[in-house]
């Protein structure tokens, strides 16, 4: 690296990290000031309340990371500017790609850590802080009551018992194997279900079973398997991301943000009778949103070049203008998409696409 991509790294960095945790300070305080009490009366462990933080804060940096691009952009550039250190650098042949390309890979690193914080992170740390906040911050239960899942097989499970971040292993399980009319062949409750490669085992299984109006009736004579107490059932086709999914309330609107974008996709594609529009839309959204980042910045750039040339409170109400643009042009394209009057992914996509297409050209026109 140059000497000069050095130094404007630098200049841009220190500036960006005073944004990004001034932000995300803010935000804590302000998630602190609803549930301080709470908090003191529960008495949780730190290490609780730090990842309660953390998890909660976790999907709002999709909207932090680009805000603090735009701002430490403006600044580092309006400083630039202001000292005549971008006419030393055009003078010497530098074109403005070279002077800020430092800060352009700055917000490319940005959107991919965005993103990776989007899949690998963010999904569960909310559903972790909403856990929190419903248990009122006492010690969470590892498992989950009264989760509900039925296949398109024609089989309803009752689980009593499920532990999210383990779901190999459920209590409770009361498992209905339905008629392709819709009425009840058996029921097989057992006090233990074990996903092991593969396949469902079932432990102590207990059986009854229905005749063809629902009524209960003796077990068949010839019917297999009736005293074995841990049965493997092969044709079960179900696998614990299913319930995952399904207990975390996939058709509900809280639910749904707790999924990361692999299992929304799953998800989708897997309820083709559920074609949800909205839903469509979150998928591509949950793509495009982190590479606001870049737009956002490829806009604060020549917002920031005509603040120092010019006035500052011009190019900061320019850039923050565009900045809620940008915002207010996605919320609209959701609904447009949610109405079906533009294609999920188009909606999606467009206004990243018609803002980056107008940060270039004022790029461009930069001299």
């Amino acid at each position: 690296m140059k000497i000069l991509q050095k130094y404007v790294l630098r200049e841009f960095l220190l500036p960006f990290i005073y944004c990004f945790c001034t932000f995300y300070g803010l935000y804590v305080l302000c998630t602190l000031f609803s549930t301080f009490k709470k908090i003191t009366e529960a008495h949780p462990p730190a290490v609780y309340v730090v990842r309660y933080l953390m998890g909660y804060m976790s999907p709002y940096v999709v909207w932090l990371l680009p805000a603090s691009l735009m701002l430490a952009t403006l600044y580092t550039m309006w400083q630039f500017c202001h000292h005549s250190e971008i006419i030393a650098m055009r003078a010497n042949g530098l074109s403005y790609a070279t002077v800020v390309a430092p800060i352009l890979g700055v917000a490319t690193v940005a959107a991919v850590l965005c993103a990776l914080n989007q899949e690998f992170y963010a999904p569960q740390g909310r559903e972790f802080a909403h856990r929190a906040e419903a248990s009122n911050f006492h010690k969470l239960s590892p498992g989950t009551n009264s989760v509900y899942y039925k296949s398109a097989a024609g089989r309803t499970w009752r689980i009593n018992s499920m532990n999210l971040e383990n779901p190999n292993i459920l209590h409770g399980v009361v498992i209905t194997i339905d008629r392709p009319g819709g009425r009840k062949v058996m029921d097989i409750d057992c006090q233990r279900a074990e996903y092991l490669d593969g396949v469902w085992w079932l432990y102590s299984p207990q059986y009854r079973f229905f005749d063809e109006t629902g009524s209960p009736i003796n077990p068949p004579a010839n019917y297999p398997m009736l005293d074995i107490k841990v049965r493997p059932m092969p044709d079960f086709t179900e696998t614990p991301r299913d319930f995952v999914i399904d207990g975390k309330g996939a058709t509900k609107e809280k639910g749904w943000d707790f999924l990361s974008l692999r299992d929304m996709i799953w998800w989708v594609n897997t309820h083709p009778q559920s074609d949800d529009p909205g839903k469509r839309f979150d998928i591509q959204a949950r793509i495009a949103m982190p590479w606001a980042c870049i737009v956002i910045t490829l806009f604060a750039i020549p917002a920031g070049v005509a603040t120092g040339r010019q006035s500052v409170f011009k190019g900061v109400l320019l850039a923050i203008a565009l900045f809620f643009g940008f915002y207010i042009a996605s919320n609209g394209c959701m609904l447009l998409a949610q109405k079906q009057y533009l294609m999920p992914a188009l909606a999606a996509w467009l206004p990243n696409i018609t803002f980056l297409g107008a940060g270039l050209t004022l790029f461009a026109r930069l001299r």
